[in-house]
């Protein structure tokens, strides 16, 4: 991309010496490890590694380009690139290079496949096996396939499918090759980094309904594009997950444009677009705007922010909390209510027809209540490094989500540059932690977990 738009190679030149000199050195030691004892321990610390490695590495071109003032400002966009979040410090997108910002929506395109590749490919050729890493992105995962390699192959042409289908749409809508690249990887990750600084807003209707439609596709479970493919429609139709991802959407999108239509003087058509995108935006954790939801009468952006809790479905690239554990939260409540209405009966939860065992339930219910307890506690860090209420505790439920912007100075119209630093640094490693979604980093601080 630099030789094409004759912009400066050497940022890329010596990010790549870099990353081929660490590369060989590894390589060249990877006799002297025993690989046969790697083990749960081992996976876990390697899959935290590896994206703090992979974001290190990815805020390289940033620096050497010259482009971002900072190690930390490089840091914290490459983190957000990686972790598929979408925050940015850029106040002016388009001064950038071409291909520094196309670097930075490909890291999106990168870390949206990189759960994949590393949980699903890697993992198991590490003689790991078995489908319990899933738990390193998700909790709940389907069995599609026999084979964990054949399954990542799978899903891997679904996301190149995608990709290539929203690419085509948006050139029909007459955005260039280029704007159109890196806004299909900002989709299809569920990122939200745009090339132009008025993100997808000055873009006409048609681009902006083409968006809005593959956010939503890209925040459903791979598992249900396999089935599609597959034409198996009765699992699609079975899948409770699905169908609250899709309940969720249309009944937030239908109440914010009754909001937007009613006390604003939108025509019924702008609402409509303007509360739909804004709410797949957000659901998906993808992060593009169209509009300042800021703006909007109080009540919408209070939902937006409630939004910003509930997340994609699990298996997909979204963040959050994921819809699925939001599902089983509300099984739950009704469990207890029958279970008082009959003591004595034997009434098991089931999510898609099967049965939740003890195990799976108690860990899905133990996951939100940390997910809320760190909230919390990002929260009352980000006020105590000098952020205000809303800021402090919506760039926390953005980090921990993926999803982008979010309340106070942090909104769809503005960015994080005026943070300081050591928020910064707090934010991505709170990206980190929500992307891997909190067991798999906060295992490896329990003095337990390394015991034998």
């Amino acid at each position: 991309m630099a030789l094409v738009y004759d912009e400066p190679v050497l940022p890329f030149v010596y990010t790549a010496t870099i990353v081929f000199v660490m590369a060989a050195s590894v390589y060249g030691l990877r006799g002297s490890a025993e690989l046969s004892s790697f083990h749960r321990r081992e996976a876990y610390l390697s899959v935290t590694l590896s994206w703090l490695v992979v974001s290190l590495v990815g805020s390289l071109p940033y620096l050497f380009s010259g482009a971002f003032p900072s190690f930390v400002n490089a840091f914290f966009e490459s983190v957000s690139g990686f972790t598929t979040t979408g925050s940015s410090i850029l106040t002016d997108i388009e001064s950038l290079p071409k291909s520094v910002l196309f670097w930075r929506s490909m890291t999106h395109w990168i870390g949206g496949l990189g759960i994949i590749v590393l949980v699903i490919i890697i993992m198991p050729s590490l003689n790991i096996g078995g489908y319990n890493l899933f738990t390193l992105e998700s909790s709940f995962q389907e069995k599609i396939h026999p084979k964990i390699k054949s399954v990542g192959r799978r899903l891997l042409y679904i996301y190149l499918s995608l990709t290539l289908a929203e690419i085509i749409f948006l050139l029909i809508g007459d955005m260039n090759l280029y704007e159109s690249v890196c806004h299909a990887f900002g989709t299809v990750a569920t990122g939200g980094f745009s090339p132009k600084n008025t993100s997808i807003g000055g873009y006409s209707p048609y681009i902006q309904y083409v968006v809005t439609v593959f956010m939503v596709l890209s925040g459903v479970n791979f598992v249900i594009h396999y089935y599609a493919v597959k034409r198996q429609f009765h699992k699609i139709r079975q899948n409770e997950e699905l169908k609250f991802y899709l309940f969720v959407i249309l009944f937030s999108g239908f109440l914010i444009t009754g909001i937007l239509y009613f006390q604003t003087d939108r025509s019924f058509e702008l609402a409509f677009r303007e509360s739909f995108f804004q709410v797949a935006s957000i659901i998906t954790c993808t992060g593009f705007a169209t509009a300042d939801y800021l703006l909007w009468p109080a009540v919408g952006w209070y939902i937006i922010f409630f939004l910003m809790f509930f997340g994609g479905s699990t298996g997909s690239t979204a963040g959050g909390i994921k819809m699925a554990r939001h599902l089983v939260a509300l099984k739950n409540v009704r469990h207890t209510f029958r279970m008082m209405n009959a003591p004595n009966g034997v009434i098991p939860l089931r999510i898609n027809h099967r049965p939740i065992s003890y195990q799976e339930n108690n860990g899905i219910l133990t996951f939100i209540l940390w997910y809320l307890m760190l909230f919390l506690a990002g929260g009352l860090l980000m006020v105590f490094l000098g952020s205000d209420v809303a800021t402090a505790f919506s760039s926390v439920a953005t980090a921990m989500g993926g999803i982008g912007p979010g309340l106070g100075t942090i909104g769809p119209a503005s960015n994080f540059a005026h943070l300081s630093e050591a928020s910064k640094i707090a934010l991505s490693a709170l990206m980190v932690l929500g992307r891997l979604e909190i067991y798999t980093v906060v295992m490896l601080i329990t003095p337990w977990f390394w015991k034998n």
